[in-house]
């Protein structure tokens, strides 16, 4: 594999990869003039923040490893311009750490700063990329605080992934986000496809694994959500932009998410700041709460929050399930939800509860969070499952007919599905 050490000046970049080892073919696509280009089977080194310019596109080709090696710096990728990932399924695109930083001890320790795109950046594609160990917070140094982007501030987590474009739009899939201390996507703009991909163990004091606010349009599917420290989604209205944030949310699965976090929030679903929010066939698996709403500022009366699938193991997850309006906690007419410990378990192919389940870790301090994820997990429903069936179909959502075009190519939301939750029959 070959190796390669990026500069902060992104200039010097392109000259660097204008004069690439010749043996690299990166000749089966034809990118644009001035495109910038980390070929194939390469490993990118970040030693300092990295910036793309505004009317510039990174194309990054697929098996490209990107390591973040300044554990001072904590690198971030600024998105000026446009970002293409073009991974695959046997070789994906990794944005990670130094080798010894990637270890569960050290899962939350913030070594680098994540991909913020810019308020000019377009178009953005994470196709099976993975993006793991970041969540830096800012200092005055940092190129997200420099371009004030993102919370303008310093002092700030950021986010694995940020876009707040609203007249852009980017396709996140088949991607792998994991051990990130802060949200793993934080979207403020644009319209998008968010589907088939893993949110793995978000946030170390905070931090959702979907989070929505206005100015968005989108689509989100048949993402596997497990351990989230806040929620699995948060979804707001929140900014006032233009258009109101419009959300289909559906045919994902939320597992063990909320336990570590120990105040009001913290769960599967949080809606808020009139949110138009469309939930239908989500599966909750033994999440601390199910749906909720800030109940001193609701979500969009148009909302739909049924049918969705909420299973608890335990007594009091089962009481943290019911509907309670002082609380916030909301029920649908059709939703399907545990009324004893362990009732309609939804059978996952091959996941085991674990024994000391605690649901409300975050305030009994007990220690019992989440077991660290399982690759070898497959959550994927057994037969005779009571999820099999039940959900919903007949919507329409924003991307069916006319979808989004990212580098030429149109992207259409996939279809839901009558299961509950990501997977449906093994």
């Amino acid at each position: 594999m070959k190796k390669l050490n990026l500069l902060f000046v992104a200039l010097l970049t392109i000259v660097a990869f204008s004069s690439c080892d010749p043996t690299v073919d990166i000749k089966e696509k034809e990118y644009p003039a001035g495109s910038i280009v980390w070929p194939k089977d390469t490993t990118i080194t970040l030693t300092n923040h990295y910036v793309i310019p505004v009317g510039t596109s990174l194309y990054v080709e697929e098996g490209v490893t990107v390591i973040s090696n300044d554990t001072v710096v904590r690198p971030e990728i600024i998105v000026l311009g446009n970002l293409y990932c073009y991974g695959t399924e046997a070789n994906p695109i990794t944005f990670t750490v130094a080798e010894p930083y990637r270890v569960e001890a050290k899962r939350f320790g913030r070594y680098w700063g994540g991909i913020i795109c810019g308020y000019d950046s377009e178009e953005v594609l994470l196709n099976y990329v993975t993006i793991e160990y970041g969540g830096a917070q800012t200092t005055e140094q940092s190129a997200s605080f420099q371009n004030q982007l993102f919370k303008t501030e310093t002092g700030e987590g950021v986010p694995a992934f940020h876009f707040c474009n609203t007249a852009g739009s980017f396709v996140i899939q088949n991607c792998t986000f994991r051990n990130n201390a802060e949200d793993q996507i934080y979207i403020t703009g644009g319209k998008s496809i968010v589907s088939n991909n893993k949110f793995i163990s978000s946030g170390f004091d905070g931090g959702e694994a979907i989070n929505y606010k206005s100015g968005c349009l989108a689509d989100i599917a048949y993402n596997l959500i497990y351990d989230a420290n806040s929620n699995g989604f948060k979804l707001s209205n929140n900014g006032g932009l233009d258009p109101q944030a419009h959300l289909f949310i559906y045919n994902n699965s939320l597992v063990n998410c909320g336990w570590r976090r120990p105040k009001v929030k913290g769960g599967s679903i949080w809606l808020e700041m009139n949110v138009f929010a469309e939930l239908y066939n989500n599966l909750m698996y033994d999440c601390r709460w199910g749906a909720k709403r800030d109940a001193s500022n609701v979500e969009d009366a148009r909302s739909v929050i049924t049918p969705n699938y909420y299973f608890a193991s335990t007594a009091t997850g089962v009481t943290q399930l019911q509907a309670d309006s002082a609380s916030g906690r909301v029920s649908g007419a059709s939703d399907i939800k545990s009324t004893s410990a362990g009732d309609k378990n939804p059978n996952f192919s091959s996941f085991t509860i674990q024994s000391n389940v605690d649901i409300n870790a975050g305030t009994t301090k007990s220690g019992n969070i989440p077991q660290v994820y399982n690759s070898n997990w497959n959550f994927h429903l057994a037969a005779g499952s009571p999820a099999l069936t039940g959900g919903k179909t007949s919507f329409t959502r924003h991307f069916a007919a006319s979808g989004i075009t990212i580098d030429n190519i149109e992207y259409k939301s996939p279809a839901p599905a009558a299961y509950f939750g990501a997977f449906g029959a093994k």
